[in-house]
This record gives C-alpha cells, structure tokens and sequence, in this order.
C-alpha cells in the first residue's frame, strides 16, 4: 500500500517546529516535546485507517500539546517533566490536567502500536499476565470490557501497580493512573483511546469492534519494554 508520505512528513515538520519554538536558551532541549509519528498515517491500515491517524495526530495530539504548553508557560512547570507533577494534579488547574494527560496519554498510544503488531506477548510480560489475569485470552476479554465499558470518553489501560502486579483499568477523559486523581494508581505501559475521535470515522459507534482491532496493531515488544522498567527490582 502507498504509504501517505506527504501528511506525514508534514507532521513531522509541525511537530518540529513547535519543539523548536518551546526550546529554550539556546539549543538546550526542551521539556516538553511532540514526537514524531512513528509511522505513516496509513501504516496501521486496514485497523486504523489514515485520516483518523492524520486527524488524531495532527489536530488533536498537536492541539493538546499546543495547549499544555500554554498553560504551564510562565510556572514551575515549564522546566518539569509531566511524571513529575501527575502525583498532584488534583491541586493543579484544569487545563494542565486535560492537556498533561491528552499529550502524555498520546505519546504511549502512539509507541505501543506498529505496523508489525499483533501477536501474543513473550517471557516475563506474558507469565505476568497469566499470573493476574488466568491466561492471555482473559487479559483480552477484560481490557476490552474496560474499553466498552467505559461512559463516554476515556481510556483503557494495563497498568503495573506498586507490587509489581498487572491491573486493567480505565479512566475519563484525557486521566490516567499515574494520577492522583485516578481510582487506582500505577504505571500504564498499554493504553487505549476510546475517545470517539479515535474510532468513529472507520467504526462508527462500535467501539468494541474497534477495540477488538486493537490487538493487530498492539507492539508488544514496546509494552514489554515498559513492563520492565515499571517492575520493581
């Protein structure tokens, strides 16, 4: 399939030169960045198809980081890195929490999809899902039930808890568990989407369906990554 280089390269250069304009003193690199994309907007077809990737990327990802950047201008925030004030979001404006997460939560959605995914994870990750969860086919049933189940926008995530054990959970809007404000807390290393920006232009209203795609996309070698550096030694 002919890859969608154009868009994307365009992405690339926004995404740049808004990095650029949020560096500071120089060439020091700045704090808060927006990436890349990994891939092509249409790498993750027929799953995804590429004008919801070019419209989630470019207009929403982009707005939240635009956004964030505004609202932490001028405050301590500005030289942190997000992980460092999640733990008090409660205590911090709404802007900073809508568009600290919608920024943060994208950057993982990103990585923790490829063109090669799919599959069934290996070794540690995969002998910690069967520990929490029974088998692999049951840690899928559940995260999708979280997905479903999630009342209007949100997320769905697999997380790593304090212990070092696997839960799923979701969370509303642009939350997640690395928050204070999240029901239960942990290190999200997969996360899901279930905005209706992500899935209405190729789905419809069927989310679950969507999140049943989810699975051919999943780069479970990034999410196991994330899984060892979230486990305690």
């Amino acid at each position: 399939m002919k890859k969608n280089i154009g868009t994307w390269l365009m992405g690339m250069v926004v995404a740049g030169a808004v990095s650029a304009a949020w560096a500071q003193e120089g060439d020091r690199e700045p704090v808060l960045q927006f990436e890349p994309l990994p891939y092509a907007y249409d790498a993750l077809e027929p799953y995804v198809d590429a004008q919801t990737m070019e419209i989630h990327y470019s207009r929403h990802h982009q707005g939240y980081f635009n956004n964030l950047v505004k609202a932490v201008a001028g405050t301590d925030l500005e030289s942190q890195p997000l992980e460092a004030y999640f733990g008090r979001m409660s205590q911090l404006p709404v802007a900073v929490r809508n568009n600290g997460g919608g920024h943060w939560n994208h950057t993982l959605f990103w990585k923790v999809m490829s063109p090669g995914g799919g599959g069934i994870p290996e070794g540690d990750l995969l002998a910690a899902m069967e520990k929490a969860f029974g088998s692999f086919d049951e840690f899928k049933k559940l995260f999708e039930a979280a997905a479903a189940g999630r009342f209007g926008s949100g997320w769905a995530w697999l997380s790593v808890g304090a212990d070092g054990n696997l839960f799923i959970s979701s969370t509303p809007n642009q939350d997640n568990p690395l928050m204070d404000v999240a029901e239960k807390r942990g290190t999200p290393i997969l996360g899901l989407d279930v905005w209706e920006h992500a899935y209405y232009l190729k789905y419809q209203n069927k989310r679950a369906e969507y999140a049943g795609a989810f699975w051919n996309v999943v780069n479970w070698p990034e999410v196991a990554a994330r899984f060892a550096a979230a486990t305690p030694e």
